[in-house]
């Protein structure tokens, strides 16, 4: 529409709308003076930003504003009209605002001489990602102005935009990777590595010892331990021997420890300046495998196992043979703990005993215990690790070597926990020291994993990610509900979207979504949450929504409550999401495996987003 389509007055003339006319007046002649005049101040809103000449504004509620001045000092008001443009902002198509108007244009309140006058656009009239301009024109009540001011673009951005769900998808929601982790406890022997410190036996009749230190392995020795270990049926931790020696890694049930490195075994003359008489070096790793339940192998008892392997590296003849004795300590109120018992490493059965020139793969050797835990509740049990060796000379003397623990009383991160609470069908152990990710399936539920992404960049902390991790609400929680039951993620759920009314949007059926989950401590509707809030009304008000152009979809602002949308120091989300989007989400939220009690940890991944940047606006990516 060009600028001469319509006149201003001819505009008002033609509108529909009783209460319109009768506040416009006549169009001249009610007194003598000057007309009034559009500014040049044109902003669409609200939370907008005028980037290359457009305003971005976050949803589709807009509020159109320009000032207004009329030389005689009278009050005026501004007419609002909106056309589409092409991709170089040049008026196209008229866009009606205004269903009481046949021409579509709106008409704002009287204002002082001087200031801002604006019109509020409903839900309905505007669509997300189309090419907007706006201009106005002023009457003051007896005068109109005679030419419309300039036209200025606006377009309505989406924080988030993303297609509708995929059929299929390769994300699996509970898939867990090793994670490296540090030993805070280490032991004497692993502390002592760094100092090449020795522990040593007590000196025999003929003032002879054995000693042993603990060294990084050499290149050699790793080049050695690098074969192919396919043969190993008997390892309690398959994907361990991948991992890099020197190194520990772990996942909510298994624990790969190969961070202790070369056990160098020294047999000592009484006389100190004289070379050792012989020496053996063993590779020691360790494994820990925990079973959460019945289908993974644990049986109908709580159950974990360990497992010592030690792999000879080289066994001087002076010393006739090595004896390694694994004496691991498991500190448990009601347990049951094998002896340990030796295996080769290919199978069958073994004495834990080297003779002089015995290396390699093929000589290691495995010891292995298992624990059955027959408590009831819950208990974390601590784990301390040490080996005895002797060598087939002198007067059978030992020396023991200290591996640490489970880890120090901070942090335990080794430590298996058991429990059978009423909620689980039998009774499991797993590694509770590691924290589980939750990986929203972002290729299913894309307006879903959008809001949560949106959320937990903007939320205080930033709850899921980096070093933050969210803290599951579980069964067994101790906070109680006005009924005297335990706190559930119903209650939570209540506080946030009980007042919620469901806006009008172009989806189909939405659902009511909170952010953080009221599955956690970190919901607005957890009693002590460092985010709670009295009502969902003080969360951050979001939409999802069908864009205007092509079939995307994209994660509005929801101005109902908080004109100016949010304002992202909000402790909370709430969110109006696909049904189905909202109801699969979680769907599998916890994994039965990871056997999660009240407060324990773990972290939230939106993979389809988290290649964005926080702050700026994000499009999804399929994985």
């Amino acid at each position: 529409m060009s600028d001469q389509a319509l006149s201003p007055s001819a505009a008002r003339r033609l509108s529909s709308s009783p209460v319109e006319l009768a506040a416009q007046g006549p169009e001249s002649g009610a007194r003598a003076g000057h007309r009034p005049e559009s500014g040049d101040d044109l902003k669409a809103g609200p939370q907008s930003q005028h980037k290359d000449g457009v305003w971005s504004v976050v949803t589709p509620q807009v509020v159109l504003e320009n000032t207004v001045t009329d030389p005689d000092g009278d009050d005026a008001n501004l007419t609002f009209q909106v056309s589409e443009t092409d991709s170089n902002g040049k008026p196209t198509d008229d866009v009606s605002i205004n269903d009481g108007n046949k021409d579509g244009v709106r008409v704002s309140e009287m204002v002082p001489s001087g200031t801002t006058a604006k019109v509020e656009v409903e839900y309905g009239y505007l669509k997300p990602g189309v090419n907007y301009a706006f201009r106005t024109s002023a009457y003051d009540g007896g005068l109109y102005e005679t030419e419309w001011s300039k036209w200025e673009r606006f377009r309505i951005d989406p924080y988030v935009t993303f297609p509708e769900p995929q059929t299929s998808s390769s994300i699996d929601s509970t898939k867990q990777e090793p994670r490296q982790t540090v030993r805070t406890d280490p032991g004497t022997v692993l502390g002592a590595r760094q100092t090449k410190e020795q522990t040593c036996s007590k000196v025999d009749a003929q003032g002879n010892k054995v000693c042993m230190s603990f060294t990084p392995a050499s290149k050699q020795d790793r080049k050695a331990l690098k074969s192919p270990r396919a043969s190993a049926s008997g390892d309690l931790v398959p994907w361990c021997m991948d991992k890099p020696l020197g190194e520990d890694h772990m996942t909510r049930t298994e624990a790969c420890l190969r961070g202790a490195g070369n056990a160098n075994i020294v047999f000592l003359s009484s006389d100190p300046d004289d070379p050792p008489l012989g020496v053996a070096d063993f590779f020691i790793e360790q494994r820990i495998k925990a079973y959460p339940n019945k289908a993974s192998g644990g049986g109908s008892k709580a159950t974990f196992r360990q497992q010592l392997i030690a792999t000879p590296l080289h066994i001087d003849s002076a010393l006739n043979g090595v004896n390694l004795y694994w004496k691991p300590t498991v500190k448990c109120s009601s347990c049951t703990t094998t002896a340990p018992k030796w295996s080769s490493y290919s199978g069958g059965t073994d004495d834990g005993h080297w003779s002089p020139g015995e290396s390699g793969i093929n000589a290691a050797q495995i010891a292995d215990i298992s624990t059955t835990w027959t408590g009831s509740g819950k208990e974390t049990i601590d784990l301390e690790w040490k080996v005895d060796a002797t060598v087939d000379v002198g007067n059978a003397m030992t020396v023991t070597g200290d591996y640490g623990s489970s880890g120090d009383k901070n942090s335990r991160e080794l430590a298996p926990r058991c429990d059978d609470l009423k909620n689980r069908m039998t009774p499991g152990c797993v590694l509770q020291g590691f924290d589980p990710t939750y990986t929203v399936d972002t290729n299913k539920v894309p307006a879903a994993g959008a809001y949560y992404w949106l959320m937990q960049q903007n939320m205080p902390g930033r709850p899921g990610s980096g070093d933050e991790p969210m803290h599951y609400l579980g069964k067994d929680t101790p906070v109680r509900n006005s009924q005297g039951e335990p706190w559930s993620r119903d209650d939570s759920r209540q506080k946030v979207c009980g007042t919620y009314i469901k806006p009008t949007t172009g989806i189909g059926e939405v659902d009511c979504d909170e952010f953080a989950m009221a599955s956690t401590h970190e919901s607005g509707g957890f009693p002590g949450s460092p985010n709670q809030v009295s009502n969902g009304d003080e969360c951050a008000q979001l939409f999802a929504d069908k864009m205007g152009t092509g079939d995307d979809f994209g994660l509005l602002a929801d101005t109902r409550k908080a004109k100016n949308g949010p304002s992202w120091k909000e402790s909370c989300g709430r969110a109006a999401i696909p049904s189905a989007e909202n109801q699969a989400a979680f769907k599998k939220f916890p994994a039965p495996r990871w056997r999660m009690l009240d407060n324990d940890t773990f972290f939230l991944s939106m993979p389809g987003f988290e290649h964005c940047d926080a702050g700026k606006p994000c499009s999804w990516r399929k994985i």
